[in-house]
């Protein structure tokens, strides 16, 4: 039997595991703080897009093997700020279940009051109460809750631990590098569905259909067609999509 569930994650995953292996070396080898800085700032964009990769991998893990999964997520915590299980309770268990409802919705755009999230606002917030909204989602998913817990713990050890032995190195490659990427992943979802507020779900979202953008983020700009089969492989979505352009509304879907 192949590791991979699907072949089609056999270049994301080394890309991945690529990525934690120069991020380590630098750690270890660099010591030119202005190298560590570039560094830090040259990959921001590329851990950014890598978030988008950890959301699939939260829907359809990549791999058989469950201890695999959890070496593959535990790069993914390295790199974006979303340990083990935290957007399978936040966004899985959560957001898509309730993002039609507002009042609800672990990704909410809209205030209490009624209006939108301003963009930075929304960004902040969000990424600031993702862990416990994560948490209060898993009370009703112990098991899942557990390893939550357990994992979000392990990776927080890591970081101090790699932060007090090369404070420098530490502090900008993982745990500065993660809370950036963990922003910029909850500001996506502000961009997909803010301002939309309806019951359809073929209305909920904005699609985004260029070639580059889905072949850099594994196919999330057609973003309905994920919330419409959110179980679906991310590399079937643009079949998906065509099935139901013609439903959904034409100023929603952006070439």
């Amino acid at each position: 039997m192949p590791l991979l569930k699907y072949s089609e994650d056999r270049l994301p995953v080394t890309v991945f595991f690529t990525i934690t292996a120069i991020d380590f070396a630098v750690y270890f080898l660099v010591g030119q703080p202005w190298m560590v800085v570039a560094y830090f700032l040259a990959m921001i964009p590329i851990k950014a897009l890598v978030s988008a990769w950890n959301h699939h991998h939260q829907h359809v893990p990549m791999f058989h093997s469950r201890a695999l999964n959890r070496v593959l997520e535990m790069s993914f915590a390295l790199q974006t700020g979303a340990s083990t299980h935290a957007w399978t309770l936040h966004h899985v268990h959560g957001h898509h279940k309730n993002y039609l409802d507002q009042e609800k919705d672990e990704s909410r755009w809209r205030r209490p009051s009624g209006e939108t999230y301003g963009f930075v606002t929304y960004a902040l917030w969000t990424a600031t109460t993702a862990y416990p909204r994560a948490y209060r989602v898993g009370q009703s998913l112990p098991r899942i809750q557990r390893a939550f817990v357990g994992y979000g713990l392990l990776t927080l050890a890591i970081i101090v631990g790699l932060v007090a032995f090369k404070p420098l190195n530490g502090f900008l490659i993982f745990a500065m590098q993660p809370v950036i990427s963990l922003v910029i992943t909850v500001a996506a979802t502000y961009l997909h569905h803010s301002g939309l507020d309806t019951d359809d779900p073929l209305e909920a979202s904005r699609n985004y259909t260029g070639r580059i953008r889905n072949a850099l983020t594994g196919n999330l700009g057609f973003h309905t067609a994920h919330h419409y089969r959110q179980g679906l492989h991310w590399s079937k979505l643009p079949e998906l999509h065509a099935t139901l352009e013609d439903r959904i509304p034409a100023d929603q879907i952006r070439h």
